[in-house]
């Protein structure tokens, strides 16, 4: 099954019919469902009967982002492992299931309704990336779903969807600390090169206006690549004519090493550093370029913002073990190592146990129910316990304890629109395609653009 991401054409008012058109597929969609079987059947599942629980990974795993969806069905069977191990979630066993959405909106949609027309008894969802969480997110609240989404689209920053949350910071705060990361290192000549998928255009006015803030800095070139294509001869060479200091970017997939690997030869065989989003934290494209400029070569010149603390919680032992015992289980995953410092690996798994720890808490299965036990996990209260893992949370919870989770990235802090802001960090390739954090981006840094 193939397919490409969507692009937005054309003038704004196309692009507002384009969203219209996708919003009364969603409308269809909800009206559609309602009643159908395995609509809303985490509200209803019986602890007597101890039914098994699903939890379906709604992602890219084909099309131009299909990189995204095995970083996230890992992060599903590595948490899973560990609480089917210590009993389950109450005595109920956990699945998951990918969904596959293309990365495109107008597939997203009727393969959601397939997912609740076809699956019994969804605990939550996780996945749903910028390319399909504006059409998605608001038939998972109508079906009383909840999910974590790893989507940094500027609409979830000021509009509350009561089920959904999302753990990692909003696209514009990742532009931001990319600007960050090239100030740092001193570079003032910026070219921009960001794919015309919609998770990747999310990111350039607040990269365009983060750099004006900046008086030093300038764009030079500013390419929006077709993520679907084969070769950026014309955009490798713009953006080396332009001679800047630094490429900023995001082109998933092979877009991302046909880009690099063309502006490498036209450049005289010399990298132009390069500041890549966190999802470039990806060991398809590290292989992938590494054959194309050679291993030091690319990792001295390569650097991504990063919103994760690899190996610096007590959380992370029992991750890495659960992480690289999924190899061989998930396809279109090189380098499993790489996967330890992937934010959507990271995070996903984290809201896992968040959520089944939520379950626990409020003895339910029903989003409905165990949703604010969520954000008291996650937030702390008065004379909570911080647990690192699900089995100390359950354990702590059977002994009538109050409990914060520490996750391996951290203490988890939501907003009132169920946001959580961590720390965003510099992170860098070793030359075996694992990843070190080089530097950590203060708050001050970041306020300052």
């Amino acid at each position: 099954m193939n397919g490409m991401s969507l692009t937005w054409p054309g003038t704004p008012a196309a692009r507002m019919r384009k969203r219209l058109a996708l919003l009364v597929a969603v409308m269809a969609l909800v009206a559609a469902t309602v009643g159908l079987p395995g609509t809303a059947q985490a509200k209803t599942v019986s602890h007597s009967k101890l039914a098994a629980l699903t939890i379906p990974v709604v992602a890219p795993f084909t099309g131009v982002d299909a990189v995204l969806g095995p970083k996230y069905a890992t992060a599903c069977l590595a948490a899973t492992e560990e609480i089917n191990l210590v009993g389950g979630i109450s005595g109920h066993q956990i699945n998951c299931k990918t969904v596959d959405t293309r990365g495109d909106p107008a597939d997203a949609v009727p393969a959601v309704g397939q997912m609740y027309a076809t699956t019994k008894n969804i605990a939550f969802v996780i996945g749903c990336t910028s390319d399909e969480a504006s059409t998605v997110v608001p038939v998972f609240g109508s079906h009383g779903t909840v999910s974590f989404c790893m989507t940094g689209e500027s609409e979830f920053d000021a509009v509350k969807f009561p089920y959904f949350f999302r753990l990692v910071p909003p696209d514009a705060a990742d532009a931001v600390a990319m600007v960050a990361i090239a100030k740092n290192k001193g570079f003032n000549k910026i070219a921009l090169a960001f794919g015309n998928d919609a998770g990747s255009q999310t990111f350039v006015a607040p990269a365009e206006a983060a750099i004006a803030k900046v008086k030093s800095m300038s764009i030079v070139s500013n390419q929006t690549l077709d993520i679907s294509a084969t070769t950026f001869q014309t955009e490798a060479q713009s953006i080396v004519s332009a001679h800047p200091d630094a490429i900023l970017m995001e082109a998933l997939g092979a877009a991302g090493v046909a880009l690099l690997s063309e502006i490498y030869q036209l450049n005289g065989s010399k990298m132009i550093p390069v500041i890549g989003t966190s999802a470039m934290i990806d060991p398809t494209f590290f292989a992938g370029i590494i054959k194309a400029v050679g291993t030091q070569t690319f990792i001295s010149s390569f650097d991504a913002d990063n919103q994760v603390s690899t190996g610096a919680t007590a959380a992370y032992p029992l991750f890495k073990r659960l992480v690289l015992a999924q190899k061989g289980r998930v396809k279109g995953v090189g380098n499993f190592s790489s996967l330890l410092s992937a934010n959507g690996t990271v995070h996903l798994y984290d809201g896992i146990n968040l959520a089944a720890l939520a379950m626990v808490m409020s003895g339910s299965t029903s989003g409905a129910k165990y949703k604010a036990d969520i954000l008291k996990i996650a937030n702390g209260v008065p004379g909570a316990k911080v647990v690192t893992s699900y089995k100390a949370g359950v354990a702590a919870l059977k002994a009538h304890k109050k409990i914060r989770y520490q996750g391996v990235g951290g203490f988890y802090s939501f907003d009132a629109f169920q946001t959580s802001f961590g720390a965003f960090e510099d992170t860098k390739f070793t030359a075996t395609g694992s990843t070190v954090n080089v530097a950590t981006l203060s708050a001050k840094e970041l306020n300052s653009l």
